[in-house]
């Protein structure tokens, strides 16, 4: 009897341990990063025993947040730039950062017959309103615009240029219909290389400066074993799987 009730209080002993490692990290995400984030966060619980609770929004909406206090441990960001100045500014730790995804910019329409293949639509410019994600704070926004520059109509569709707070709100704007077109993350539109409706031509990565997201710890995942966790954990085949499935390139 003696033996057999030791052996419970190790095994007692062994769960509680095992379930007091498990914890969670408050990860802040850029919006174009958000259906490949669920299904990350999903097989990350699976596999770790650790939660990920995710905040969605553009990056420079994300990096005020942090400035503020926000309780975020990671940062998987749409460009490079912001967390390398978050790093400067004492707010992340500037060892960790490593690029986790290469975005990809496209123009799309739910209209399954209205944009072409080489995006000659916006050279036509017969539609009311085309979408963007604001420039100053979403890489995305940024791309798009620089994209309209490179192709010479930037003036001449700025008056019908409606602007997201983030690129899933310029996405809404043209799922909705109130833009014909917008432009928006491949990741919103395609899954596995099919289109899942309407129709789209993806911006050639020479149109606009490369979109690489960084993932960087933040200084209140220092130490946080949920944190580091993920942060291995994006480095993982699985995971990189994930993000290839949702039409990203990889570093």
């Amino acid at each position: 009897m003696a033996l057999v009730r030791v052996t419970v209080l190790l095994l007692v002993a062994a769960v509680t341990s095992t379930s007091g490692l498990a914890g969670e990290v408050h990860v802040a995400v850029a919006a174009n990063f958000a259906a490949p984030m669920k299904s990350l966060a999903t097989a990350f619980e699976r596999e770790s025993g650790h939660r990920a609770i995710i905040s969605l929004g553009a990056t420079g909406q994300l990096a005020a947040q942090i400035r503020q206090g926000a309780p975020y441990g990671v940062l998987l960001s749409a460009d490079a730039a912001i967390p390398r100045k978050l790093a400067s500014e004492g707010y992340a730790l500037a060892e960790t950062q490593r690029t986790y995804a290469i975005g990809r910019l496209v123009l799309w329409s739910r209209d399954a017959n209205y944009v072409d293949a080489k995006g000659d639509v916006l050279r036509r410019g017969d539609f009311r309103r085309v979408a963007i994600a604001n420039p100053k704070l979403a890489p995305y926004g940024a791309a798009a615009q620089q994209t309209l520059r490179a192709l010479g109509v930037l003036e001449k569709l700025r008056p019908k240029i409606v602007e997201g707070a983030n690129i899933n709100q310029a996405f809404k704007f043209v799922a909705s219909g109130n833009a014909e077109l917008g432009f928006v993350a491949l990741s919103q539109v395609m899954t596995d290389g099919e289109l899942n409706s309407g129709s789209a031509w993806i911006v050639p990565a020479h149109l606009h400066e490369s979109i690489k997201q960084d993932v960087i710890l933040l200084a209140k995942g220092k130490d946080h074993p949920a944190a580091l966790a993920l942060l291995r954990y994006l480095d993982s085949k699985p995971a990189r799987e994930i993000i290839r499935l949702y039409g990203y390139e990889l570093p």
